[in-house]
């Protein structure tokens, strides 16, 4: 009895995971379908097309475009302006990156950790991430603000600084101000990725360590790193395609300025767009900032493959 009621419900389950769904189901996704075509799919494929076609301001006027091919992506790959912004941008990612998974495992180790307060100041930290960019970025221009910033008046008091000093204005000051000021808003995403990372490792293995005689520091080289190592190339690869596609940080802050110093790739395809009118070439500058997304993303789950096949 027991044998056939087993193959009862066997049978019974297997025909619900096999029963057909109806139209009416379907329509519920419709609304989110039509949602991801018409903002993600249509303007990403009109971009790409756009690539290959001479636009202008009277071709998008008449809707006459003509296509030529590859002309667009030789100009720009033959432009020294278009590889300075791309290595600005590979500055820019790589440092902003590199600062937010510092701060966001600093930040997650502290908060792994019972303390009274915990949740209140993690919520409090979250907003850093939440915040809008516009107003994110107006605090940080404020901040580094050459006549009336907070960082000239809390240096000039404590007598490290002598007269007034315009971070944005200067080059290397400027793309380490936008630099702070993204991993400033990106930290609490990877804290919050790293954190759960953190929790899913056993206690076990941290009792198992002390008794063998391991610090704090043979403890995380040894039991923590590793572990968080798949979290951590998540993290890392998340942060990277936010930052490298990011416009409103630093054109609100800079503009690309001073003297292209922080002309990051998403400025200057705005320049050539809305300054210029170059619509072609700027599509083929917001093309590669997709196309490098997707190579380390290609790169990142063919290593995880290896290592689940290892």
């Amino acid at each position: 009895m027991a044998i056939a009621a087993t193959a009862s419900r066997s049978n019974s389950l297997t025909g619900w995971r096999l029963r057909p769904r109806s139209t009416s189901e379907y329509l519920f996704v419709v609304p989110a379908v039509l949602f991801v075509g018409f903002t993600v799919l249509y303007p990403l494929a009109y971009n790409i097309v756009q690539s290959f076609q001479d636009v202008g301001i009277a071709q998008i006027v008449s809707g006459n475009a003509k296509f030529v091919g590859l002309e667009n992506y030789a100009d720009q790959l033959g432009r020294a302006e278009f590889w300075d912004s791309f290595g600005i941008s590979l500055i820019y990612t790589g440092g902003t990156v590199a600062l937010t998974f510092v701060a966001g495992l600093g930040l997650a180790l502290f908060f792994h950790r019972e303390f009274p307060g915990r949740d209140v100041m993690r919520a409090l930290l979250l907003l850093a991430w939440v915040l809008p960019t516009v107003v994110s970025a107006n605090v940080w221009r404020w901040l580094l603000d050459g006549s009336y910033g907070l960082v000239n008046s809390v240096l000039s008091g404590l007598g490290l600084l002598d007269g007034e000093v315009f971070w944005l204005g200067r080059p290397g000051t400027a793309m380490a101000a936008v630099t702070l000021a993204s991993a400033w808003s990106f930290a609490p995403f990877a804290m919050v990725l790293l954190l759960a990372g953190l929790q899913g490792i056993s206690g076990t293995l941290y009792e198992a360590a002390r008794i063998d005689g391991a610090g704090a520091w043979g403890q995380f080289r040894r039991i923590t790193l590793p572990l968080l190592r798949p979290v951590s190339l998540t993290t890392v690869l998340l942060c990277f395609i936010s930052t490298f596609k990011t416009f409103d940080t630093v054109f609100l802050m800079t503009q690309g300025g001073p003297g292209g110093a922080t002309e990051v790739l998403p400025v200057y395809a705005y320049k050539l767009a809305f300054t210029f009118y170059k619509f072609d070439v700027a599509a083929v500058a917001t093309t590669m900032l997709l196309v490098v997304p997707i190579l380390l993303s290609v790169l990142y789950f063919r290593s995880l493959r290896k290592e689940e096949l290892s």
